[in-house]
């Protein structure tokens, strides 16, 4: 019975492990110097992905948050020109798994958690960045990029792009500097 416990409160901390590390980043900067309040309107001069179908997608969900929050999109001539950029890149992790939880000493005087087995597993991380610049000087004054685990599932990398975008722009436009 003690095993047993031993065991599934091993499973159930790789569990959380491996949760956390699949756990989506999102990230922002922006220049302090910015006031955001004069900024009304954007348009889009870039946006660069591995696949055509996430061009839309990846509009979509931008021009969703900056509406959000009061922007409105332009053909061309906005306030703040938009670029997106998606990479993808695979990562690998090491799982080991233990099939004895002995511990203590054993009849041949080593100490030890019994055999193991670790497993390479392979998996695809994409990060989507998003920039905006002043349209009339060129300047970046925002980045945001976001982070997670893509997975064969198209609906499913649709929602983590679309969650992605909104984390990244919950607390936009920044506030002025006091």
């Amino acid at each position: 019975m003690n095993t047993n416990r031993k065991c599934i409160n091993v499973v159930g901390v790789m569990l959380l492990t491996a949760m956390a590390s699949f756990a989506q980043q999102v990230k922002t900067d922006y220049d302090r110097e910015t006031d955001f309040g004069h900024y009304k309107t954007f348009s889009w001069e870039k946006v660069q992905t591995q696949g055509q179908l996430w061009v839309d997608r990846i509009k979509e969900a931008v021009n969703s948050a900056l509406a959000a929050k009061g922007w409105t999109q332009v053909e061309s001539g906005g306030d703040v020109a938009v670029v997106a950029i998606e990479t993808t890149q695979k990562e690998q992790t090491l799982n080991t798994f233990y099939d004895g939880f002995g511990g203590g000493w054993r009849w041949r005087g080593f100490g030890g958690f019994g055999d193991s087995t670790t497993t390479v597993d392979i998996y695809r991380v994409g990060t989507l960045v998003v920039d905006l610049f002043n349209a009339g000087t060129k300047k970046l004054i925002w980045r945001g990029s976001a982070s997670d685990t893509l997975s064969d599932k198209s609906d499913k990398n649709i929602k983590t792009l679309d969650k992605g975008v909104e984390k990244m722009f919950d607390h936009f436009p920044p506030s002025p500097k006091k």
